[in-house]
């Protein structure tokens, strides 16, 4: 079985060969990598035009102007062969076995996984903080609208022929997000595994460390790409909100 691991890139010249190399070092090798670069303006291009001519699995794919990361995820998907779908941002780091153990864990029925991972700093520090690891069973729609998991994008794996259509919305943050609640519209759930296999590299400024904007983004897309009523907006971004305050892993 082929995986199909999708990332976008933009100005990551700082980390896209750990990246890589987590990649690499995977138990699990039968996969394709195809990384589309969002017009940066550093040495990421050149540095996976390098990592292509050593490695054949690799597929370098680059966006006319700068679009964001959900026109930079469609592209990959779109030109992505394999029979599952992985995703990985171009800072994040997975654990040797993360391919192997998850796709034993979804077997031969699991249609939407995803795993526990720890938080690491700008310089791959461990923060000694996991997210997810307390986790247990499968999410549904409703779950999901409620945040009652966090699913890093980064953990995701999908099989590619339980979805008719596995494209993010259009829009700059949160896309990953919304696209995991267009999955689960189908009446698929999304299954945990609860073992941390993936690093997710917290960056000085990003939109992750400001939950000012992350919860006007969390509104905005129960509202203009949910289309759910106020009332149910609401009591969904509540359920959000105390979990943010309260959550633990």
């Amino acid at each position: 079985m082929l995986v199909s691991i999708i990332s976008p890139a933009y100005n990551s010249a700082s980390w896209i060969l750990k990246t890589y190399q987590s990649i690499k070092s995977q138990s699990y090798s039968n996969w394709e990598w195809l990384i589309t670069d969002d017009c940066s303006s550093d040495e990421t291009l050149n540095i996976l035009d390098k990592l292509v001519n050593d490695d054949p699995r690799i597929k370098v794919f680059s966006n006319t102007k700068n679009s964001g990361a959900a026109v930079s995820r469609n592209n990959s998907i779109k030109n992505a062969a394999g029979d599952f779908l992985a995703f990985i941002d171009s800072d994040d780091l997975w654990l040797p076995d993360k391919l192997e153990k998850q796709l034993t864990f979804m077997g031969s029925h699991i249609a939407f996984s995803f795993t526990a991972y720890e938080l690491i700093d700008e310089n791959g520090t461990r923060l000694h903080k996991t997210v997810d690891s307390t986790q247990q069973g499968s999410f549904s729609y409703k779950d999901m609208l409620r945040k009652k998991a966090t699913l890093g994008c980064s953990t995701v794996m999908l099989r590619k022929s339980s979805f008719n259509d596995i494209s993010m919305p259009l829009i700059r943050t949160g896309q990953d997000y919304a696209l995991w609640l267009k999955l689960l519209k189908t009446g698929e759930d999304a299954h945990v595994l609860n073992t941390i296999l993936t690093q997710y590299r917290i960056l000085p400024n990003s939109i992750s460390r400001n939950k000012v904007k992350k919860a006007k983004r969390q509104w905005e897309i129960y509202r203009e790409i949910e289309r759910l009523g106020f009332f149910e907006s609401s009591i969904s971004f509540c359920f959000y909100a105390t979990r943010a305050v309260f959550r633990k892993s």
